[in-house]
């Protein structure tokens, strides 16, 4: 049959695509088992009430517990930004048609597009419907002796019950009708650039229920909390923050459009006209999230905490280690004699265990007396210290010294976290040396050679050369380093001490917290997507801000 449909360079491309996705099917299959699964797992788990076994579901209570009526606003935001990705989508599709780059009748892919992504949400709810009867299985052999036999015969019952059964059944429909949605396309010659069409069509479908789903799932749950308020007789008040802040949101986005447009004005006054505009639209916007600090002071005390020592921690942390380990590169490229010594040496730290190191530091700046860092400080002088059980914060204590009083506001990092800082930079100064060396040595000696013939010195060769050059380096590095110090605990939780006073908690330690110390699993998965959330959200500022700036030469 497939002879008469398909021609021979349709059926031998047909083929190819086949093969290529088999090719990458046990990636596929591995990335989705130990990836997008167990972030979708914790995420099924922070709308439970879970302590060991799962327990009722609850909605958001776990995230508003964290970060109170702000939750509303951000899964409000979200749905407004997955129906911004429809908007995006169809309007490529659009742009594609206008410049000629695809047919009138594109349009017409929107219909397998969204048999695919009807497969898609069809996979995605049958996995949600099967389990609440796999993790039913614990309540089942609750008091009964534990066997394989018995486990898999649950299991087998847990995936032919009827709920789960019947999603299966829709997802094979689905999948099959999408198989043969394929077979059909494969008859147009250009199968590749009708696959990105169906593509697209199918992303927008997706982002379009995304967008239904969650700013339904909002309503419900506001609705839910307004509920109980009228049986109290008391307002809480979140639609009113809800259109506020995300209008001021939207407005902050629009501020950003237009300044970024205000450089390619070919007129003064459209430059000027467009920084009038967004500032004007900026302070719109500060009016309308002024509210925000005073949502955020009702969630979690710790959650804010932790935060705020995680920021501590990586304000002081990524600048020093960039720097040095800049230096350090620019030195170690030098061929002199023992340089190779030298790069090993500096990059030990890096493969040296974590438990172990940390434990040397801990004992390095311990309180004790005999302490190597308090001998230290005798010698020179000066009163020992309590180092790593030191709460107080390090610019409060420098103030005590000269006698000015510092606000506690401006106490900064207290000298535990400090400590943590020193061994952290030391850790991973010699990792980025090494990959600035890379970069080094990527850098064509021949631009060296005309500068300096040019009359530029060391300086200036580095200054207008080397340093904008090494710019993709410096910017991965930073990258890598705020997610690193924003997912930090090993170290920390190796280092800290009761006396510290809670003074080096990062959120990732209190997430382990909740998680292991309280068994609280739904809370501590809700506090994690939190984290997930604000690591995102630093990295695509990151990208923003300092990605434009990168010469890639």
């Amino acid at each position: 049959m497939f002879k008469r449909f398909l021609s021979g360079y349709q059926k031998r491309q047909l083929k190819e695509y086949l093969t290529a996705y088999l090719m990458i099917a046990p990636a596929t299959i591995l990335i989705f088992t130990f990836g997008i699964f167990p972030v979708g797992f914790a995420l099924y788990v922070s709308l439970h009430k879970w302590r060991i076994k799962q327990g009722e579901f609850r909605g958001l209570i776990n995230y508003t517990k964290a970060i109170d009526n702000l939750a509303y606003i951000l899964l409000f935001a979200l749905a407004l930004g997955a129906l911004y990705g429809v908007y995006a989508l169809i309007k490529r599709v659009y742009e594609r048609i206008r410049q000629g780059e695809a047919g009138q009748k594109s349009w017409l892919f929107a219909i397998p597009g969204a048999v695919y992504a009807a497969t898609v949400l069809a996979f995605v709810r049958w996995t949600v419907l099967l389990l609440p009867e796999v993790l039913g299985i614990a309540n089942k052999i609750w008091g009964i002796e534990k066997t394989r036999e018995l486990f898999m015969q649950l299991l087998s019952e847990a995936f032919h019950a009827p709920s789960a059964h019947n999603g299966w059944k829709l997802f094979l429909y689905l999948a099959l009708t999408a198989v043969v949605m394929t077979i059909i396309l494969a008859r147009y010659s250009q199968l590749r650039q009708n696959l990105n069409q169906v593509a697209d069509f199918m992303l927008m479908w997706i982002a379009a229920v995304i967008s239904v789903v969650l700013a339904w799932f909002t309503y419900s749950e506001i609705a839910k909390v307004y509920r109980a308020a009228f049986e109290s007789g008391t307002d809480p008040g979140i639609w009113p923050q809800v259109i506020t802040i995300v209008s001021g949101i939207i407005l902050l986005a629009a501020a950003w459009q237009i300044w970024q447009g205000a450089s390619k004005q070919s007129s003064s006054w459209g430059f000027w006209g467009r920084l009038l505009g967004a500032f004007g639209l900026l302070v719109s916007a500060w009016l309308l999230i002024g509210e925000l600090p005073m949502i955020l002071a009702s969630g979690d005390k710790d959650l804010w905490v932790g935060l705020k020592v995680t920021v501590f921690y990586s304000l002081g942390t990524v600048p020093f280690q960039l720097v040095f380990a800049l230096v350090l590169s620019v030195l170690l490229f030098q061929e002199f004699w023992g340089s190779e010594f030298f790069r090993i040496l500096y990059f030990l730290p890096y493969v040296t265990p974590t438990v172990a190191s940390a434990a040397v530091f801990r004992q390095l700046f311990s309180n004790r007396y005999q302490a190597p860092l308090n001998q230290l400080l005798i010698g020179l002088g000066f009163d020992p210290l309590q180092w790593i059980r030191e709460p107080e914060g390090i610019f409060t204590m420098l103030g005590e010294k000269i006698g000015l009083a510092v606000p506690a506001w401006a106490a900064g990092p207290s000298l535990a976290l400090v400590v943590i800082m020193i061994y952290s930079i030391w850790t991973y100064v010699g990792y980025d040396t090494v990959i600035y060396l890379a970069g080094l040595g990527n850098i064509s000696t021949e631009l060296i050679d005309a500068a300096e013939i040019d009359g530029a010195g060391k300086w200036e060769v580095f200054r207008y050369i080397t340093f904008p050059l090494l710019s993709p380096t410096t910017y991965f590095l930073s990258l890598m380093a705020i997610i690193g110090t924003f997912k930090a605990f090993g170290h920390i939780w190796v280092m800290r001490q009761p006396e510290a006073l809670g003074t080096v908690d990062t959120f990732s330690v209190v997430i382990f917290t909740e998680f292991f110390e309280k068994l609280r699993y739904g809370y501590a998965s809700a506090l994690a997507f939190v984290l997930f959330a604000i690591i995102l959200s630093l990295t695509y500022i990151n990208n923003k801000v300092q990605g434009s700036r990168v010469f890639y030469g």
